[in-house]
């Protein structure tokens, strides 16, 4: 019984993911999250209260999915800002999810968000302090600095993308280390 619960818990997380994505929470309707994962909406209320624990939920897995897939290598903080990109090209969900919690729950924070916020820009002001990367930025400046450039291409407008002709994954990786590179010397 138990397993039962937690594959519908992972079908509704998986199911909020895509929904969300595409209306964001406010847009988001609970019918077509449940159809999806092939479930009902008791089970969604069940489970996490409404709509907005949902969220919560899917938020909290991508939060996780980041911190754990772009671990922060003080050393090599272009490569850190690198792979963030790619992940968010491998998941195109992710920067419009971050979008629609920052637009519509940017009040809500996310403790392991925050605690990771808190012991990556320590590790870039020991990277600072060694004298591995300038002192240009303070940590707390330009560790956002680089999350945002990561998000790069996903946050473009389409006018800008068709100028810049930027299309290949791998050239828009390689612009955004060497755009980093330059924050980090």
């Amino acid at each position: 019984m138990e397993r039962d619960a937690e594959a519908t818990k992972r079908r509704l997380i998986a199911a909020g993911r895509t929904e969300f994505a595409a209306h964001g929470l406010n847009g988001a309707r609970v019918d077509r999250i449940a159809i999806a994962a092939q479930s009902n909406k008791a089970q969604i209320y069940h489970y996490f209260g409404n709509k907005a624990g949902l969220f919560d939920a899917v938020w909290n897995e991508l939060v996780e999915q980041i911190v754990v897939g772009v671990p922060l290598d003080a050393d090599d903080l272009p490569g850190f800002a690198a792979g963030l990109s790619d992940l968010y090209a491998e998941y195109p969900d992710m920067p419009r999810i971050i979008t629609w919690q920052r637009l519509e729950r940017g009040d809500a924070l996310n403790e392991l968000g925050v605690a990771e916020v808190r012991i990556r820009t320590a590790a870039i002001a020991g990277a600072q302090a060694r004298g591995l990367v300038s002192t240009r930025f303070e940590p707390q400046v330009l560790f956002p600095l680089l999350v945002h450039l990561a998000m790069l291409w996903a946050a473009a407008n389409p006018e800008v993308l068709a100028v810049v002709d930027l299309a290949d994954r791998t050239q828009r990786r390689e612009m955004v280390r060497r755009i980093a590179a330059t924050l980090v010397e």
